[in-house]
């Protein structure tokens, strides 16, 4: 684990403090922002190459680094630094995250996409509860953690992509979150489901269960469903 994490590239306000993160561009004028949200490993080379694919597609994609530099791939720390982590500093440092990528001038339009993995799954969603209509597009990918209670304030269009052998996130608690979703949020909610495990979409593959054909899938869901949403 690290202190000085070399991934970070840009500092922003966020709620009276700075907060730090990586910010990837594509090489024309601009594109829509997309904030990526971090797993529990935090904004390790995983993230800066999600980041880094979503600009190829386009997108002006911002990771906030959530665990302030710190970067592990042993599970038992990064359960310590997520059960470390205030869920409401986290939000907020989100919530900075939009206002900073709205300012950019290379960001197009005045709503974000959000697209989070485990951890990130789950804040991606309470992200979208907190800021309404300025999240435009909500991508939670096996969503753990701080998930919150009420999806009524949630008007951004939700696809999910959730992992039928999950043993971090069952498949039945997916399912009823993606009822509840449907009942309470505004906008349109959608769930993929596929036969893969918890974390399907990270190829550095830290718990054995990297699934290549069903991350493939759902990256090209994900990139489609962006652009439709947000341009």
């Amino acid at each position: 684990m690290t202190q000085a994490n070399p991934r970070q590239n840009v500092t922003f306000p966020s709620n009276g403090n700075q907060a730090h993160g990586y910010l990837a561009t594509p090489n024309n004028d601009g594109g829509p922002g997309v904030i990526v949200v971090q797993e529990w490993w935090g904004l390790d080379d995983h993230i800066v190459d999600i980041c880094d694919r979503l600009a190829a597609e386009g997108f002006v994609a911002l990771a906030p680094d959530l665990f302030g530099g710190r970067v592990t791939h042993d599970a038992d720390e990064a359960g310590e630094l997520l059960a470390s982590l205030p869920e409401d500093q986290a939000a907020r440092d989100l919530g900075g995250a939009v206002d900073y990528l709205l300012g950019l001038p290379a960001v197009t339009g005045d709503k974000v996409g959000a697209v989070g993995f485990c951890m990130g799954g789950g804040f991606v969603l309470a992200l979208a509860a907190q800021q309404g209509d300025r999240i435009g597009a909500a991508v939670p990918y096996y969503g753990v953690g701080y998930v919150p209670q009420d999806f009524s304030t949630v008007s951004a269009a939700v696809l999910g992509h959730y992992g039928e052998q999950d043993q971090m996130y069952p498949v039945e608690q997916a399912r009823e979150l993606e009822a509840k979703l449907k009942a309470q949020a505004k906008g349109p909610v959608s769930m993929y489901y596929y036969p893969a495990g918890h974390a399907f979409n990270n190829e550095q593959n830290h718990i054995g269960t990297h699934d290549p054909e069903s991350a493939a899938l759902a990256w090209q869901r994900t990139v489609t469903f962006l652009h439709e949403q947000l341009g």
